[in-house]
């Protein structure tokens, strides 16, 4: 009797262990169906599992570059409505001039138009000293503080870096988050080499009375106000062109972004559907067993032997 004691007992103790077996598996194939990722840990499928962490490095170094091509976006989104507000000034600087080189006007008429222009040397000096989308200077290249600062004599001196940062935008590509304030407000004029606010300031002065012929620097000015306009369009240009840069590598991180979670759904995902078929089978298989163990459990021979 102890024998067939001995065989009862294996035969529960091996029933038990492969309905617990079954069991553990379902409820794998139940995580798995509703995590919607077929590895537990790395050990279900070390290789599978390596490239996983690979594509999770991606990710993260993806969602970084996402980060600084946000930041070079809004950089230069604000630089490029602090141009167009310097273009609109340049433009009424210009109409001032032109009525300025009028010779009909009177002294006080003229020096009143100077007072406007002198208004403009500062509203520009504003916008050159505009900040980023960090808080530092827009236009002072990599400078933390403003961009220009005025001198003893009310001049407008730039006090910035020599360039721009760059950021990064994914794939070893980059793009300059802004300008320097000379790039855009320093230019080239008949006369020679000139920038926009000394232009305006000059101007500003001569009409209130610090030129002798005021008049004729009114007209002198027009050639530098144009090529200063010139300038400030073709900043304008770059930027809109930097902005397009962007656009691109976003679209091209965004197809990267795709063809990664694609992978990581093919290496690491569950196949839904052949996963739910997979339970159903087991369920069946679990539930057959389950019944059957009950059906031997309960025959008379084994009764009788025990």
């Amino acid at each position: 009797m102890t024998i067939v004691s001995s065989s009862t007992g294996a035969f529960f103790e091996r029933a038990r262990q492969d309905m617990t077996a079954l069991r553990s598996q379902t409820e794998q194939v139940q995580t798995q169906i509703g995590s919607g990722q077929r590895l537990d840990r790395s050990s279900d499928d070390p290789v599978a599992a390596s490239r996983l962490r690979m594509l999770a490095r991606s990710d993260k170094l993806a969602k970084i570059d996402s980060t600084s091509a946000n930041r070079a976006s809004a950089d230069l989104t604000l630089a490029d409505a602090a141009l167009s507000d310097i273009a609109d000034a340049i433009g009424r600087a210009k109409v001032l001039a032109q009525q300025a080189a009028n010779g009909t006007m009177t002294d006080q008429q003229r020096a009143s138009i100077g007072k406007e222009l002198e208004a403009l040397h500062g509203s520009i000096l504003l916008l050159a000293n505009s900040e980023d989308s960090t808080g530092h200077a827009l236009f002072g290249g990599q400078s933390a503080n403003q961009a220009y600062t005025l001198d003893a004599a009310g001049n407008a001196v730039y006090v910035g870096s020599g360039a721009s940062g760059e950021l990064p935008l994914g794939e070893g590509q980059s793009v300059t988050r802004s300008l320097t304030g000379p790039e855009f407000l320093n230019f080239t004029a008949s006369a020679g080499s000139a920038d926009l606010m000394g232009t305006i300031k000059t101007l500003a002065d001569a009409l209130q009375g610090g030129s002798p012929d005021p008049a004729g620097a009114a007209r002198n000015s027009l050639d530098a106000l144009s090529a200063g306009l010139d300038a400030v369009t073709t900043g304008q240009t770059i930027i809109g062109a930097r902005l397009a840069w962007i656009d691109v590598a976003g679209q091209q991180r965004t197809s990267r972004d795709e063809l990664r979670a694609g992978e990581e759904m093919d290496v690491g995902g569950t196949d839904t559907a052949s996963s739910i078929a997979k339970l159903q089978e087991m369920m069946v298989v679990l539930q057959a067993s389950q019944a059957s163990f009950a059906k031997v459990a309960g025959l008379s021979l084994f009764n009788q032997l025990n």
